[in-house]
């Protein structure tokens, strides 16, 4: 038993030495993230967002916790904020925003991110093993109303609806996601993807606005209900689409 353990941690100190040899600047990234982690954990509790266990986090976060609102990150969690970390370069460091009292921030487990923005007015909720590629942009709210009089009157009353990103869902580098969308388990948001509607389990969408383009899953081997909401996503809308940014339903 011994022998074999040593065997393996033998093994594990010989493919970090090769991975450092193969790509150094790794090596840097990691020995940064080392060095900058008791002052990123000062801030994290100054925000009052607990620590969790498993993290990996790539420079220091821009964390704006609305003081009656909630922060909640998962175990296993990796987020890059440097252009160093990331060969996409994010434009900023990771943003978690809750803009006011009772608006909540939540991911689960194993979640991955670059660069990206979450702003929450109310609620933006990210299921496990969620990767949000570089520099995407998910906002619960419209920030400002649409109609210039009230605008004018209360400039920050946009309209806002949850965002709900379910289990496995990969959004490619620079999509935005909108107020009031449901993205479901499984699926892909293209790069650059602008999304205004719901997604369907296991789509691939892309475009601005975006639409379905195809599917992760082999037609056979696809879950039950899963092959008429695609269908239904990919069909043509019988009238024009808003020129609002905001989805279907969204209030």
């Amino acid at each position: 038993m011994e022998i074999s353990v040593a065997a393996g941690t033998r093994g594990a100190l010989l493919s970090s030495l090769v991975e450092v040899l193969d790509a150094p600047w790794k090596a840097v990234n990691h020995l940064a993230r080392v060095l900058s982690l008791p002052r990123i954990r000062v801030g994290f509790a100054l925000a009052g967002v607990p620590w969790g266990r498993r993290w990996r986090i790539f420079g220091m976060p821009i964390l704006q916790r609305h003081r009656g609102s909630e922060i909640s990150l998962g175990d296993g969690l990796e987020l890059r904020s440097t252009p160093r970390s990331n060969p996409l370069r994010p434009f900023q460091p990771v943003v978690l925003s809750t803009r006011r009292a009772g608006a909540v921030i939540r991911m689960g487990e194993n979640c991955g991110a670059t660069g990206v923005v979450l702003v929450a007015d109310e609620r933006i909720e990210v299921g496990d093993r969620v990767l949000l590629g570089a520099n995407v942009v998910i906002t619960d709210t419209d920030f400002h109303p649409i109609d210039p009089d009230v605008r004018r009157q209360s400039p920050a009353a946009g309209a806002h609806a949850p965002v709900v990103i379910e289990d496995d869902v990969f959004v490619g580098t620079q999509a935005l996601i909108l107020k009031g969308v449901r993205i479901g388990r499984g699926a892909v948001v293209g790069a650059g993807a602008v999304v205004t509607r719901s997604v369907p389990a296991f789509a691939i969408v892309a475009g601005n606005p975006a639409r379905v383009v195809g599917s992760t899953v082999d037609r056979t081997d696809t879950p039950r209900g899963t092959e008429s909401a695609l269908a239904s996503a990919t069909a043509e809308p019988t009238a024009p689409p808003t020129a609002l940014p905001t989805a279907p339903g969204a209030s």
